[in-house]
């Protein structure tokens, strides 16, 4: 924090609390200014730079959502937080739309209001410029960035930057495997809390039975097989952002309890007397249609809205073949290193098949994809045979001649593609062919491998990722 004292603006037509919110940020070692009205704020905010604004929702002279559209548009910089009406969510969401930062409730609890205050003003510190697009993260590392020179990746790079400047629950939506998670993790990671845990959890992972322990805790002696008192994930990212991967997996009944631990900011470990105060973030996502779940009654409309303040969409990576250069690059790289290889060459012919290839399995497909082909490919050259697409993708370019020894089509047990997935039906007919193979040649590897067309080495490492060895 900088040498000079921060300053807060405090705008309320109560004078009660106007006297309890200054006491407060006085003994914070805050200066405070105070205004009764919208027109004595504007006032304030023409004659001196603030570093926070609390407002109430109400003001005898309109409300607290023009206060903040006239701070959005004149300081932009300024976090500004909404006092209002307990209970009163709606009132709260449409200032958190409106550009808020946060917002806390009648009668102000002195704890929350103080990490409020706090959170603002790291923001306010860091200034707009001081969150590059790629961050290092606080345990040193990989770095997060988010590849791609597209339109539609420079609108969600803008857009994350201004979603970490808000506290408010964001729903990130888009397929699987375009990086909603890396989505979320550059939002708190360019954020206030930053230096705070990200605790990511995978709603549909965990058994009905366990996600109220696993969400909220519970204490010594609660259940059978509860020999100690255990954190929740809520406790686990105090200061900092839960992230609710697969919300839409949520059982009704917990979504009741996930609605009220958001409201009140305070769950209840199994077992436990009394509820305990939490200070999250909230970030969701889901390759599901929350809204068709919500229209089918199997999601809460109350929690839809709550936690859908603002949606982020991710975009398909066939919506953007452009990026997928830069992607391949950056892939093959960290792939080469993983494997300790140098970084193969990828022949235009393979990457032009690559950018007509609809990717069903967007990002996490292309990396499967290409680790395959770094591990099968000879004189570290990957063609287009290397990639292993489906015929109809390679059509421009030569088909490489059948080995006299073909092998015949197999049907992965006659699952569907289109039913279980592009990725797991692959994988599904993998393991037939190798299983197939072994077998033919009595669980002879040196002689699978060479009817396979594969190095011996290749087929150890196949065989090993699909837990076959």
């Amino acid at each position: 924090m900088s040498d000079k004292q921060p300053c807060v603006l405090v705008v309320d037509d109560e004078p009660d609390i106007r006297e309890l919110l200054e006491m407060t940020l006085r003994r914070m070692q805050l200066d405070c200014r105070c205004a009764e009205n919208l027109a004595q704020a504007r006032t304030r905010l023409s004659q001196q730079p603030f570093d926070l604004c609390l407002t109430d929702m109400r003001l005898p002279d309109g409300n607290g959502i023009e206060l903040v559209h006239h701070i959005q548009q004149h300081y932009p910089q300024l976090p500004v937080a909404m006092i209002t009406a307990h209970g009163n969510m709606h009132s709260a969401i449409e200032a958190l739309k409106a550009g808020a930062f946060d917002f806390v409730t009648k009668p102000v609890e002195l704890q929350v209001l103080r990490e409020l205050v706090t959170s603002a003003l790291r923001l306010s510190d860091e200034g707009p410029d001081d969150k590059p697009h790629a961050t290092q993260p606080p345990d040193g590392g990989e770095r997060l960035r988010l590849l791609g020179r597209s339109t539609k990746m420079g609108e969600i790079r803008t857009l994350i930057g201004k979603l970490a400047r808000s506290q408010a629950p964001v729903y990130i939506s888009g397929e699987s495997g375009t990086g909603k998670e890396l989505v979320a993790r550059l939002i708190h990671a360019q954020g206030p809390r930053a230096e705070a845990p990200f605790v990511p959890v995978n709603c549909g992972a965990i058994p009905s039975e366990l996600m109220e322990s696993e969400l909220f805790g519970h204490k010594k002696g609660a259940f059978t097989g509860a020999h100690a008192d255990k954190l929740g994930l809520f406790q686990s990212a105090h200061g900092g952002t839960l992230f609710l991967d697969e919300v839409a997996d949520l059982p009704l009944h917990m979504q009741v309890k996930l609605l009220r631990a958001i409201q009140e900011k305070s769950v209840r470990p199994v077992g436990a007397q009394k509820e305990l105060h939490v200070d999250v973030r909230i970030l969701s996502a889901t390759h599901k249609s929350l809204a068709d779940l919500v229209a089918d009654g199997l999601f809460r409309e109350d929690l839809y809205y709550r936690i859908n303040v603002i949606e982020l969409q991710v975009p398909c990576l066939r919506s953007r073949p452009e990026d997928i250069p830069e992607l391949v690059e950056s892939l093959l790289n960290r792939l080469a290193a993983q494997l300790g290889v140098t970084t193969p060459h990828l022949e235009p012919e393979a990457l032009e098949a690559l950018q007509h290839y609809p990717f069903p399995g967007n990002v996490r497909e292309l990396e499967n994809i290409l680790e395959r082909a770094t591990t099968l490919c000879d004189a570290n050259h990957i063609r287009v045979e290397d990639l292993r697409l489906p015929e109809r993708y390679c059509e421009l370019h030569e088909a490489p001649p059948e080995p006299n020894n073909a092998q015949p089509i197999y049907t992965a047990n006659g699952l569907d593609p289109e039913q279980i997935g592009l990725e797991s039906y692959l994988e599904n007919l993998e393991k037939e062919v190798l299983l197939n193979t072994l077998e033919k040649t009595r669980h002879n590897k040196t002689a699978a491998a060479k009817l396979l067309g594969l190095t011996f080495r290749a087929l150890r490492y196949r065989l090993k990722k699909l837990d076959l060895e």
